[in-house]
């Protein structure tokens, strides 16, 4: 399998699409498959995803990698990413800048680092022993937060960027977490976008949140919502060209809705109508 090109706005495969892919209904440049449901698989999916790769070019996306814990990084983990790679052919392989878990107990969540230097140097040492293995660089995305550390020598954004800078990799940024978070904590979401080094970053994440009480909560389980729709329109000014997924992981409906919101990206991603951001 070739490296093709990942361009445009792409989906995450789900199981529940998997016939539009096979038989070539679903008109997407590219997919995002989830690592964690296809690196211990064999049999029938691993087949189905293989099927499906012939047609569309794909990138890898985890959950498990847990970058920022203090326990080892997990090696059984870390060699199944690394040989479904040699099935899939990815064009590149992202995961979270968090923590899941703790002495060997997974809390089930992306839970968020504090933003000093300390935690800063520890996840550099640990992206470096990644990128070891896999012999790429990988892409770290932004989690969405609903509280914060009381010692932070960063905002999250100059942590992430320095985290690329420092290790060599690269940045997958979620528009939608930029929003809950900024909405979250109170701080402007176009602020954090201008404090990302362009050059590291090489795709976006779009997806819905839920109100709960006073917080955003990122659910991937609703449409975008349009400040999110908004805020995306702003970061192509900073980031042009940036290829796009679509998530959809929770009370997910009909292929023909979540292609709505495909379409929707793309008319903002080729030069749709730009509207003012507001929180």
């Amino acid at each position: 399998m070739t490296l093709d090109p990942i361009i445009g706005v792409g989906v995450g495969l789900r199981q529940a699409h998997y016939q539009h892919f096979l038989n070539g209904t679903a008109r997407v440049p590219w997919l995002e498959i989830l690592s964690d449901n296809y690196c211990f698989s064999h049999g029938l999916v691993r087949e189905k995803l293989c099927q499906i790769r012939e047609h569309y070019p794909m990138v890898m996306h985890g959950v498990g990698l847990n970058i920022g814990s203090a326990d080892p990084i997990n090696t059984d983990y870390l060699n199944s990413i690394n040989r479904l790679a040699e099935h899939v052919a990815p064009s590149w392989i992202s995961d979270h800048l968090c923590w899941t878990g703790i002495d060997s107990t997974y809390s089930h969540d992306l839970l968020p680092l504090p933003y000093t230097e300390e935690a800063l140097e520890h996840v550099v040492q640990r992206i470096w022993q990644v990128q070891e293995v896999l012999k790429r660089p990988l892409l770290l995305e932004n989690v969405s937060s609903y509280l914060s550390f009381s010692q932070a020598d960063y905002s999250e954004a100059e942590f992430i960027n320095a985290v690329a800078k420092r290790s060599g990799c690269f940045i997958l940024l979620d528009i939608n977490n930029i929003y809950v978070s900024a909405c979250n904590h109170g701080y402007q979401a176009t602020e954090y976008l201008q404090q990302i080094t362009p050059s590291f970053v090489k795709q976006f994440h779009l997806a819905g949140f839920e109100q709960q009480g006073d917080l955003l909560i990122d659910t991937h389980g609703a449409k975008v919502n349009q400040a999110v729709w908004d805020l995306y329109a702003k970061a192509l000014d900073y980031f042009p060209a940036t290829p796009t997924n679509i998530e959809w992981d929770n009370n997910i409906p009909s292929w023909d809705v979540v292609y709505q919101e495909v379409q929707t990206a793309e008319a903002i991603f080729l030069g749709g109508k730009q509207l003012d951001y507001a929180c």
